[in-house]
């Protein structure tokens, strides 16, 4: 039986193909586009996915969309009546596409693949809870969801039990811990939907002095982690903005202005969201656990992406275990909604072992082989060497060694946002100029932004404060005591970005000036070239961890193919760009000419 799973419309759309309860695949719409966030319908990601599958549309059993586009124009309409006519001027812009096309997705989805099928649909939080639940490991667990909004729900919790999942309690609009992340997303100069995770970098940059204030003014906090926002100070509900003049008011000033400098205030501010973001994810957690009696907990959502505030759940709350999905964000609701009809909706047992998970390491998306690698090589006149696979270990971290930036394109791509070991970009830990190196001259983006370390699983907890595998890049944990490297007398440490400047561990790299990193581990059945590659490397340096970073550069979604991932190597500063089994070598290749105006400035510091 084949279930298409399809996400769209508002942000990072995607489509994800399960057949038999096993996920065949699921890539989101950027990676084709190369338009970041593409909220367009995925024909491309519909179509990759049949691909693979070797099957055409008639040999579909269901469509399932991930949420009730009624309902939700319905929260809509309500919402443009209670603050009526301030509203109108957003409402006049978002009718037309609601009436055209958002409203009438079974004709969309006929049209589109020529599919004559059942369509069916799936609440939003039911989607995200079915993609935190049915892939995990758990036969039983709790599960929490966390975002801006769906159709009218903000958060959820309950309980998933092998092939059942129920909802138990919601959190409503406009009442929201996703938009008022994104709030403060706005009013520190970065983009809503896109810059939240550069809120969460520059926070351990600053003190969080505002943290009374916005729990004092801004939010009504309830012991179990509910509560209301004071919507005087918010304008996402009958207005373009975020935030309006009375937030303004309260924090005394405009919104920062994209690309302008970023002040020890904007650190400030960041810091205080965090604090507030993290104490309401954990008191959430805490009576999640005293409601559900649950001891393992899986989360999804937007806010399931603040690795930070995962870190934290782990380490001081009540679960004995967590599991977050990789695309935490409305991509991941197209593999929940497809899951959600094998399972609940049409009764189909679940087989889990409490130990794996069934993601596959979230290498989900398209591959490429050598022979087709080799043949666009040789049609653009590269250079390169063709190297055996056994061989690629000792080479790669020979050059790893020798501090060279090396672009890492191999197997299926990555589902979700985080590059984990198929479309990377690596290179030495230990170097204390790779991380200002990597952000100015390969990434193209702010210089305070930080990396995050790959490390082999069975050394974890000798360099960071975690007992537990970490493959999806989602929990942010502390570096252990002995690899840190310590200023002596705190009245001479520096503030703000003169931070960077400081020597904090052995592998600064991958160190936030807090000492913690957002940690990666690597098993050897996950990912076998990348972990042989990485552990070469430990055995030659004593280091078993590196910089894993994706491989893209700002503004620009993760490389896909071979022909994204050679243009993004010619464009930055990369040395060497390992594809398949070819290495290509920077100073062996001609100069391209390209437009460069894709090179937009970034936030000064």
């Amino acid at each position: 039986m084949n279930i298409l799973g399809l996400s769209c419309f508002y942000h990072d759309s995607a489509a994800c193909l399960v057949r038999d309860g096993e996920i065949v695949g699921a890539v989101q719409e950027e990676r084709f586009t190369r338009k970041k966030h593409d909220f367009n319908f995925p024909i491309n990601s519909i179509n990759w996915c049949l691909e693979t599958a070797n099957i055409k549309p008639k040999d579909l059993d269901y469509v399932v969309f991930y949420d009730k586009p009624f309902i939700k124009f319905e929260r809509i309409l309500e919402t443009y009546l209670m603050y009526a006519p301030s509203g109108i001027r957003q409402f006049i812009q978002a009718m037309p596409l609601w009436l055209k096309q958002k409203l009438w997705i079974p004709g969309l989805i006929r049209k589109e693949l020529g599919y004559n099928g059942n369509i069916l649909f799936t609440e939003h939080h039911e989607s995200h809870a079915a993609s935190a639940f049915y892939p995990s490991p758990f036969k039983e667990a709790a599960f929490l969801t966390m975002d801006g909004v769906g159709e009218w729900e903000t958060a959820s919790f309950g309980v998933g039990k092998e092939n059942g999942l129920e909802l138990e309690y919601y959190l409503k609009f406009p009442h929201s811990l996703g938009l008022l992340y994104s709030a403060f997303t706005y009013y520190t100069g970065f983009k809503v939907n896109s810059g939240e995770y550069k809120l969460m970098g520059l926070a351990p940059y600053g003190e969080p002095r505002y943290s009374s204030l916005i729990l004092d003014k801004l939010i009504d906090l309830k012991e179990d982690g509910s509560f209301k926002l004071d919507m005087k100070y918010f304008g996402y509900c009958n207005g373009l903005r975020m935030t309006n003049r009375n937030f303004e008011k309260l924090f005394g000033g405009l919104p920062r202005k994209p690309e302008t400098k970023i002040t020890q205030r904007d650190m400030d501010i960041a810091a205080s969201i965090q604090k507030v973001t993290e104490e309401i994810m954990l008191r959430m957690s805490r009576y999640v656990h005293k409601a559900t009696g649950q001891d393992k907990l899986c989360l999804a959502g937007g806010v399931a992406l603040n690795c930070v505030g995962n870190g934290r759940i782990l380490r001081e709350g009540p679960f004995k275990e967590i599991w977050i999905q990789p695309a935490s964000g409305d991509a991941g609701c197209a593999l929940g909604a497809a899951l959600l009809i094998w399972y609940k909706y049409l009764a189909n047992k679940r087989i889990t072992d409490e130990r794996s998970d069934m993601q596959k390491a979230s290498l989900l998306g398209p591959s490429y082989s050598d022979d087709y690698i080799e043949d666009f090589l040789k049609k653009e006149g590269v250079r390169y060497k063709k190297l055996s696979y056994p061989d690629m270990p000792e080479t790669v971290s020979d050059l790893i060694m020798q501090g060279k930036v090396i672009g890492w394109f191999q197997g299926r791509l990555e589902f979700g946002p985080r590059a984990l070991g198929a479309r990377s970009i690596i290179a030495d830990a230990r170097n204390p100029e790779m991380q200002s190196k990597m952000n100015l001259k390969i990434k193209y983006r702010e210089s305070f932004r930080p990396f995050a370390p790959a490390v082999l699983e069975d050394v974890i907890s000798n360099w960071f404060d975690l007992d537990k595998d970490s493959p999806y890049m989602l929990l942010v944990a502390p570096l252990k005591e002995d690899k840190k490297i310590k200023v002596e007398d705190p009245t001479d440490r520096p503030a703000g970005f003169d931070r960077l400047e400081a020597l904090r561990s052995v592998i600064p790299a991958v160190t936030h000036v807090d000492y913690s990193a957002r940690v990666q581990t690597i098993k050897k059945e996950d990912n076998p070239l990348y972990y042989d590659t990485v552990n070469q490397f430990y055995k030659k340096t004593g280091c078993p961890v590196i910089i894993n970073t994706s491989f893209n550069v700002r503004g620009e979604p993760l490389v896909c193919s071979p022909e994204d991932a050679f243009r993004c190597f010619m464009r930055t500063e990369m040395d060497y760009l390992v594809m398949g089994r070819f290495l290509l070598d920077k100073e062996e290749q001609k100069a391209i000419k390209e437009d460069t105006s894709w090179q937009k400035p970034f936030e000064l510091d």
